[in-house]
């Protein structure tokens, strides 16, 4: 049975023509599922309209 990433892997992958073996898939759809968990509290994360963006700073 498909896991709903895995779609999303083989597209990515052969977009990028990187080749992902199988047995890899359930790291690649673990460490995919704890990035769109943190990418999904940032953009939860309230922000009053005010808020600026820190300075980048070089050395």
């Amino acid at each position: 049975m498909a896991e709903p990433l895995d779609d999303y892997i083989d597209a990515v992958a052969g977009a990028l023509a990187l080749p992902i073996e199988d047995a890899w898939k359930p790291s690649v759809r673990a460490n995919l599922a704890v990035t769109l968990k943190m990418a999904r509290m940032v953009d939860e994360f309230p922000l009053p309209d005010e808020t600026e963006p820190a300075n980048i700073y070089a050395a």
